[in-house]
Order: structure tokens, then sequence, then C-alpha cells
């Protein structure tokens, strides 16, 4: 059995029921095979069974196991990179379809749960970017002529911060944000699906390889078994089906976040981010805590609030990000309690800035979406939009923009894509350093790190009762060395972000297989 994607549980994790769900145990024919059961693979699905196809979904975790479960879930047109850097690169026109796709996102959200009754917690809300002492006013107004420029003009400037302990200074306010509940969506989502006679959803089913000849599409199973479609769509947030070309132009960051108790109408209910480096987000989350409910204490709101980025596998102390996160939430939330959650997940960041999502390149069959920029559950929308439009034959004004195959090396990107390919190329050189510790028995108990043996490097994690459990440090997907993440309690790879459980089980890609055997 795979795990979910680490150690740490989100606010969404506990109260969802689920549809029951089984491991694929046979060979099936399908007209799509998705592969992922996030956001946008379960958005993909769902929409093309209400176009009649027959749809097969399978997911090595659990339904919402990968990112969706990790996401605080804004629903935002209001981009972190920012109109006035996307009207910069890709022109007026580009930056329109991009805001108009993510607008549309949150309306076709909105539509979907009302029409099969999912009751997740959306709710329509402002949304606020402010600025910190150290940034500059101008940085407000230049993105509020941008939103201008492409028609957003609710898009106003307010002189205050609706809470004043957050920032002094003036913020522009987006209206018709929303968010809501993930994993309640997808519960909906998934039992729609299955209702349709003809889709089905695999969990605990790992895929290990695709076989794209003869005019369909084998997705093989590590138990053996294939799915066979006349189109598969890899839904996986980063592509299992390439190895090299897309990982160039996108990089993995990882992302803390934290949830703190908070007095129900201590703050207005909102989204909120910031303009700064170390980048911010907040929102609120009506709910009340499992142990809180068993001792019988009073309803209260969750403030969760999420930064702290960094490339993911070159952090030599996670937890210290998330310490950095809570002091900075408490610095400008005092009226904040105690810390209830805490947890990690892992982005994309392309080098233009905008998603990838449409026909892998050099196949008429195979589908992607990645690259979400922080921005998952707009863009998995965005892409169960798209992807159902190409693979029906419908025109589709978003194509081009998102095509995965596109070349966007000009100006910023270009920069953009030269600094994360070196430094990719940098981590290569981790073969040749020291290890982290002198031997196996210098490893405490739950905790893991990369020793030297020969020539070669090897993972060790020693469990709670002192096993030592030893693995090949060296990532399958293209060689790097993999770092132990003391939050997750994972292996991280810090070239193209792959990740791998204590014992050396593959739980994110690109890399499909496991950590070898040490030598």
């Amino acid at each position: 059995m795979r795990i979910d994607s680490g150690f740490t549980q989100s606010v969404w994790k506990h109260g969802v029921d689920l549809p029951f769900t089984t491991a694929l145990q046979s060979d099936l024919q399908c007209d799509v095979c998705v592969v992922g059961a996030g956001i946008s693979g379960l958005t993909t699905a769902y929409l093309l069974a209400q176009e009649g196809k027959t749809v097969i979904v399978v997911e090595s975790k659990t339904i919402g196991g990968g990112e969706t479960s990790r996401t605080t879930a804004h629903l935002s047109n209001a981009l972190d990179d920012r109109y006035e850097k996307l009207i910069q690169l890709h022109g007026e026109k580009n930056a329109r379809l991009a805001a108009e796709s993510h607008t549309e996102a949150i309306r076709r959200i909105e539509e979907i749960l009302k029409k099969e009754n999912i009751d997740c917690d959306f709710e329509r809300v402002n949304g606020y970017l402010f600025v910190q002492p150290s940034d500059s006013e101008d940085s407000l107004d230049k993105e509020l002529d941008a939103c201008w420029k492409l028609g957003f003009t609710g898009v106003t400037k307010l002189k205050k911060c609706p809470v004043p302990s957050l920032s002094e200074g003036p913020v522009l306010c987006f209206p018709d944000q929303a968010h809501f509940h993930p994993m309640k969506y997808l519960a909906g989502l998934s039992r729609a699906i299955l209702e349709k006679e003809g889709c089905l959803i695999f969990t605990e089913t790992h895929v290990q390889s695709f076989d794209n000849t003869g005019g369909v599409v084998r997705v093989k199973t590590e138990s053996g078994h294939t799915i066979t479609g006349n189109q598969v769509v890899v839904a996986t947030n980063s592509p299992i089906n390439d190895t090299v070309k897309m990982h160039t132009k996108q990089a993995p960051y990882r992302t803390y976040v934290v949830g703190v108790k908070i007095l129900e109408d201590a703050i207005p209910n909102a989204l909120y981010w910031d303009n700064s480096e170390p980048y911010h987000y907040i929102r609120l989350v009506k709910d009340q805590h499992p142990d809180a409910i068993q001792a019988g204490q009073d309803k209260f709101n969750v403030l969760i609030v999420g930064g702290e980025d960094h490339k993911t596998g070159q952090e030599t102390d996670e937890r210290e990000r998330l310490q950095c996160l809570e002091q900075w939430t408490r610095e400008k939330f005092p009226m904040a309690g105690e810390v209830v959650y805490s947890w990690s997940g892992q982005v994309l960041e392309p080098v233009d800035y905008l998603a990838y999502i449409g026909k892998n390149p050099g196949d008429d069959n195979v589908y992607i979406a990645t690259g979400d920029s922080g921005h998952g559950m707009t863009h998995g929308t965005i892409a169960g939009i798209l992807i159902t439009d190409l693979i029906v034959g419908r025109p589709n004004a978003w194509e081009k923009l998102y095509n995965p195959g596109r070349v966007t090396l000009s100006g910023p990107s270009a920069l953009e894509f030269i600094k994360e390919n070196v430094n990719v190329a940098a981590q290569y050189t981790d073969w040749v350093t020291p290890g982290e510790v002198e031997s196996a028995e210098q490893v405490l108990p739950g905790t893991g790190s990369v020793i030297r043996k020969g020539v070669t490097k090897v993972a060790v994690y020693c469990d709670l009762d002192g096993v030592k459990h030893e693995h090949s440090a060296v990532c399958p997907h293209l060689g790097c060395i993999v770092n132990w993440n003391n939050v997750e309690k994972s292996w991280d790879c810090p070239c193209h972000g792959s990740r791998f459980d204590p014992y050396g089980k593959v739980v994110t890609g690109p890399a499909l297989s496991d950590l070898g055997n040490a030598k």
C-alpha cells in the first residue's frame, strides 16, 4: 500500500465520507483512463462521464491522497505571479484568457456542487492583497492597473486592511473569490462519477509504465494488470509518463501551512495574500477540531496560514519553516490561539507562470495537467474543462495558452529556466560529498540520514524500535541523491521533486519506481 503524501495531516483529512473503492484486480478497457484521483483527475473524469465517455480512474494512494488534500483551497482569479507580470510576458490577450479561465473554474465548481448536491462548505468571499512595511505601495497600483486592463473593473484599492494587525497600509480588494472543503468536494465528484455506467475508480493501484502504440494507450500497473484506453490523462501533479522534457520547464517547491485556533468573528471571512518574499496566504476554516468535540469545548474557527516555500529536497530543517510560519502568524494575528494543524504540500512552478494542460508533447492521445503554481484547485478545474473539450473535439480558447509544448523563453521566463536548470545540475555534486553521518549507527530513531558507502550513497531510516532500514539514496528518476524530510518523514529528491516514504516506496512522481536496494 502506498501511503499518502506525507506524515502530517491537514485540516481536510478528518470527517470526510469517501466512497468505497478497491485496487484494480483485472485487465479492463475504457474510452479514457485517468491516472490520479485529485482535483485534476476527478474533474476530468466527471466532465468526460457527463459527455458519455467510459472512464477508469486509477490512484496509487487514496482519493485525494496526493496534493489536493494538502492545499489551502483558495479559489481565486487573483494569480500569485500577478497580472502585471503576465501581461509583460504573454501579452494582454493571453493574460485576459488566464484571468477568464480561473474565473470560469470558480464558476464551474459552484455549478457542479449545486448540480450534484455536494455539501463542501463553498462560500464566496473577498480576497485582499496587502503589502508589508518593506514593500512598495506602487506594486499595488501597478497590479490594479493591470487588472483594469483585463476587465477586472471590480478590483478596488482600499486605504486600510480589514485586519489592522495584518497590515497598516492599503490593500487591493478582489471581489467574488471563494473557498471550499476540497476533500468533501472530491467525495461528491467521486460519487457522481461512480453513478455513471462504465465509470470506475480504483485506489491503491500504482501505475508502473505506459505503452502508447497501436493507436491505444496501455496503462500497466505494479500488480501486473493493464487498462487499455483510447486516451489517457496523466493528472499526477508532476507527470509520471515523461522522463525529461516537461521537468525542465517547471520546478517543485515545498510549501508549509499552520492552522491555529481563532474565535468566530475574530477576523472577516476572506482570502488574504501578501506581495512579499517569503510569500504568505491566509484563509479561515469553519471547523471544530475532533479533540475539542470529544472534550465538549466551544466551536472555533481555524485560521490557516501558508508560506515559507523552498525547493523540494533542498532544506536542512523543514521544522524550522513551520516555526517561522507560526512566529509570523502570531505577530500578524495576536488573537490567534494554539496550533491545531501543521502540514506541508508540493507545488510546481512553471518557468513562464502558466500551467501546462493539454496534449503531452509528441503524443496525440496522452494528455497532462501540471504546473499548478499554487493555484491547484482552479488549475485542476481548468484542466478538467480543457482536456474534456480536447478529447471530445470541442474548440477551447485556452488550448494554446496552456499548451504543454509551448516554448516561452524570453525575458524573465528565460532567466527562470536557466536558474532552475542550473540549480538542478548543481544537485548532482551530492554524489561526491561525504555522508551526513559516518555510519548507520548514528541515525536516531524516527529519523533518516544519507551515509556514504564506497562510491555510492545509502538512505538510512531508523524506525521507532531502533531498526535500521537501508535503501539506495539514488532517485530512480534521473539519479539525484535524495534528502530526508524531517516534517513529512520522507526521502525527497532535490532535482525534480520525487518523494519516497521512510521505507523507500515512491509516493510522489515523476519517479515511478521505489528506491533501490542498498549495495
